[in-house]
């Protein structure tokens, strides 16, 4: 696995700005200091109070003189899945299951963001926990295992037979040997719903602390899963309440759609551990301090989101990048990239098995679309920046198809090669065009973002490169603004030349600064 990481690593390097480089992570002495965000370690089996032995137990317990009467029937079934793909995990979360790479009646002995079943070879997709309903129809072409016969009680007493299912859940842990896990305010009969606020704070920014926007708060205890999303806000509010206390995680698969990942293994999403809080919720503050991983999948999550929802205004639209987006965090890189892969933009097998020689299969089955790397992104702005600049790239993708995306990449990468390892080559390569009109757009926006959001008005990111991202922000001091920039950068246009006749096509009534603009900057 090392050896392909760091073989995907520099296919991913030479696609924007940067170069490989080999350092430890920044580490973070915040929130989380004490919860590990490695692979979790797992020690004894528990007994599961969710079973069906152990709730008809508790209802005898409970209601001696009427356990004879009520059975309790599986509500439920906690399985586990193996997946033999990436076709079979995403045809697991099509079918709505909420998966878990990790098994939920062991004792944690040390927190973390994943794991992996040792008997399950490294590089392979792990054992896919999750819990579904009885009558749940497996797909027969996927392994699974069936674990456990489960009764998840619902909300209070039934009008049937008016038995307290709390107060029966309780008691299950009690008799499971739990009872440690229960929250105080549960022992005296009160449940809680989860629900707080996830915020994060940008001290570049005017108003510095704001809601991580869209992310998924999940929490469990044994198999008894909830979860919610955040608002724009980050307020959120889980869909079950729980006697114990739960395990609660960040998600980092969006209300948007895309999705964060890579946790060193192949997942679609990554999640940071939070650990076992109140049942009524937690609230936390992500701040540069946190956690590493915590803080930049936070950054990233936000700005992609932000992104997303800045992408239509009243008259003009840009495209918004895909909704299945899969975006990889590189913490030893500096270099990001968009190679869209998962949107099908494969680019010649040749190129590709250069670099990655025997796991070219790999990043071919795992596919992702945008790559972005933190080395030296020390602050929100650092991380936020680098983000825009290759969701910008998405869109552009979006916009002009896997045909413009391929002959795109295929020169970034032998560039970078042909001209001894320098980012995007000098320009004179054969198909040096497609570059020119992408990495000017997705500088220039970078730059506007940036600007808009820290009043820096001067700030351009790119300036140092062959081609001008200046050109497109001096026209868009002058009134042509993004959206209608976007509007140009159709499949036909792959040189800068090109650009400037389309401008001008389009936008008669800048033709004078569209050549001032192209002359000034060669």
């Amino acid at each position: 696995m090392k050896n392909f990481l760091f073989s995907a690593a520099m296919l991913l390097a030479a696609s924007c700005t940067g170069s490989l480089n080999d350092s430890p992570g920044l580490p973070g002495d915040g929130y989380g200091a004490s919860l590990s965000h490695e692979m979790i370690v797992l020690g004894d089996h528990l007994e599961d109070p969710y079973s069906v032995e152990n709730i008809t137990k508790a209802l005898e317990s409970l209601y001696p003189t009427k356990a004879d009467r009520v059975v309790v029937d599986a509500t439920h079934l906690y399985v586990r899945f193996l997946p033999a793909d990436e076709e079979q995990f995403e045809e697991l979360e099509e079918a709505g299951l909420e998966l878990l790479d990790h098994p939920v009646d062991y004792e944690i002995v040390r927190e973390g963001d994943y794991y992996h079943d040792p008997e399950v070879p490294e590089g392979d997709i792990t054992w896919q926990y999750a819990v579904v309903d009885q009558d749940f129809e497996f797909p027969e072409h996927i392994e699974y295992e069936i674990l456990d016969n489960c009764y998840i009680p619902g909300t209070g007493a039934t009008k049937a037979d008016w038995i307290d299912w709390e107060a029966v859940e309780r008691e299950s842990y009690r008799l499971t040997g739990n009872a440690g896990m229960l929250a105080p305010e549960s022992k005296a009969g009160e449940s809680g719903t989860p629900q707080g606020r996830i915020t994060i704070e940008d001290d570049k920014a005017e108003n510095s602390l704001s809601g991580v926007k869209g992310v998924k708060v999940s929490c469990n205890s044994f198999v008894k899963f909830a979860h919610g999303y955040t608002d724009s806000e980050g307020y959120y509010k889980v869909n079950k309440n729980f006697n114990s206390r739960p395990r609660y995680r960040l998600v980092f698969k969006n209300s948007k759609g895309f999705g964060i990942g890579f946790n060193l293994l192949l997942q679609p999403a990554s999640a940071s551990t939070l650990g076992k809080n109140s049942p009524k919720g937690v609230d936390l503050t992500v701040t540069s301090s946190s956690e590493r991983k915590l803080f930049t999948r936070c950054v990233v999550n936000n700005a992609a989101y932000e992104y997303y929802e800045s992408c239509r205004n009243d008259d003009d639209n840009i495209r918004t990048p895909p909704s299945n987006l899969r975006i990889w965090l590189f913490q030893n890189l500096d270099a990001s990239s968009a190679v869209m892969l998962q949107q099908g933009a494969l680019i010649d097998d040749s190129i590709i098995s250069d670099f990655l020689g025997e796991y070219t299969f790999l990043i071919k089955i795992f596919l992702p679309d945008i790559t972005i790397g933190l080395k030296g992104a020390s602050d929100y702005a650092e991380v936020y920046s680098r983000t825009i600049h290759e969701l910008a790239h998405a869109s552009h993708f979006m916009q002009v198809g896997k045909s413009y995306w391929n002959q795109y990449i295929k020169f970034v990468i032998t560039s970078f090669v042909t001209s001894g390892f320098v980012t995007y080559g000098t320009g004179t390569e054969q198909g040096a065009g497609y570059c020119e009109v992408g990495e000017m757009w997705a500088y220039y926006l970078q730059s506007k973002f940036y600007r808009e959001r820290y009043n820096m008005p001067d700030i351009a990111f790119g300036t140092q490169f062959w081609f001008y991202p200046q050109i497109l922000l001096y026209l868009d001091d002058r009134g042509l603004n993004r959206f209608r920039i976007f509007a140009a950068l159709t499949s036909d246009i792959n040189s800068r030349e090109m650009l400037k006749k389309k401008l001008t096509s389009m936008y008669p009534e800048y033709k004078s600064d569209i050549i001032q603009a192209f002359g000034r900057y060669n």
